[in-house]
């Protein structure tokens, strides 16, 4: 299959269920809700600029969105509400939302006061998303959790890299098992670098390349009812070159 090319062929069940993807404005959220959405999903898009007019998807299909800043508890709590008020519930959480590792300076790589923002932007913030949806899912007994965190967790070198990708899988893995049995499976996938063209090739201490719509197949079967994987820290493309333990 080439780089970029989308798995098809495969009904994955989700046809008629409800999915929530917050962040699903930005590079990989977007292909994420088309990927879904192609799937026969009922699409929600969660973002802190959304409108009741969510615009036009990457597919040219009109987007249900809502508004949600991830880093507001009533914020998150007020969006969830409102889609299970219109939807009945949320079968499927897909989580994107991230400040850009861009965004971290490298020259405050330890500064505490740039970690704790970190943490909180990404893995406080999934978090936050997750107190909001699991409840409804468990009450149903059905539920797929998904969030996307980075290579970044199994590498050293940067404190604030490291940790809120860290933190991302490490809360995601708690909340698998605090729901073990329950018919909700919570998961992470971890890219290292996303392009829209990934190259094959992969150095030592990096881990592979993957691009948007890749990483949205993959999120298309961790939320499929076709799937019993839980707590799993999954890497898409080759995983760190050159470790052997992690």
């Amino acid at each position: 299959m080439a780089p970029g090319a989308s798995v098809t062929g495969m009904d994955l069940q989700l046809s008629d269920r409800v999915a929530l993807v917050v962040g699903g404005k930005g590079y990989i959220g977007a292909a994420v809700a088309d990927r879904l959405r192609a799937e026969g999903a009922t699409v929600v898009v969660a973002s802190r600029s959304a409108s009741e007019d969510g615009g036009v998807g990457l597919s040219g299909v009109a987007i249900s969105a809502v508004a949600m800043d991830t880093a507001d508890q009533a914020s998150v709590d007020a969006g969830v509400a409102r889609v299970l008020a219109e939807h009945g519930r949320i079968d499927v959480l897909v989580v994107t939302a991230a400040p850009s590792a861009r965004t971290l300076d490298p020259a405050k790589r330890s500064d505490p006061d740039q970690v704790a923002q970190a943490v909180d932007g990404k893995a406080l913030g999934f978090l936050r998303v997750a107190n909001a949806v699991l409840p409804a899912q468990r009450d149903a007994g059905f539920g797929r959790v998904v969030v996307v965190s980075g290579q970044n967790a199994y590498l050293s070198g940067n404190i604030t890299a490291s940790l809120r990708n860290t933190a991302v899988n490490v809360i995601a893995k708690n909340l698998a098992d605090e729901l073990a049995g329950s018919g909700v499976t919570v998961n992470v996938v971890n890219p290292g670098t996303v392009s829209d063209e990934p190259g094959a090739e992969v150095q030592r201490g990096a881990g592979g390349e993957s691009s948007p719509t890749q990483i949205a197949d993959l999120v298309a079967f961790l939320s499929s009812p076709l799937s019993a994987v839980s707590g799993e820290s999954i890497s898409i493309a080759h995983r760190v070159l050159g470790s052997v333990v992690i």
